[in-house]
């Protein structure tokens, strides 16, 4: 099992910025594919970026692409989300996953594929 820890959720206001951190500890080394999914009150979880194991290759939903950036240090054993211009849509509690498979098998960005879940970090964008 994989335990991931989230910060750096906030409060800001539209347009402004944020950098989530996820770090991983425990078995890691089964870690492949790692993404960020997010949820707003009464809506579904919804994939928001994943990365593959040698962070080349970044998944991104449509509603987040040239905003967002998903990166990844396997020495530090963390995956990043820079968020620039957020909007209030943005607002969710984010969630860093991942699974023990690669990206590429089956669809990046379901949450079905994704076996250890972080606890989340609170993001609200104000208008």
């Amino acid at each position: 099992q994989v335990q991931l820890v989230e910060s750096g959720g906030g409060s800001v206001q539209a347009g402004g910025s944020l950098r989530l951190s996820c770090a991983a500890s425990g078995r890691t080394y089964s870690t492949n594919c790692m993404a960020w999914f997010r949820q707003a009150p009464g809506k579904q979880r919804e994939g928001v970026a994943a990365i593959s194991t040698g962070g080349r290759t970044t998944y991104y939903d449509d509603s987040v692409k040239g905003r967002f950036t998903i990166s990844r240090d396997n020495a530090k054993k963390t995956v990043y989300l820079q968020m620039n211009g957020l909007k209030p849509e943005d607002t969710a509690m984010y969630y860093c996953a991942v699974r023990g498979t690669s990206c590429t098998v089956r669809t990046p960005l379901s949450s079905y594929e994704y076996s250890d879940w972080g606890q989340g970090t609170q993001v609200t964008v104000s208008s």
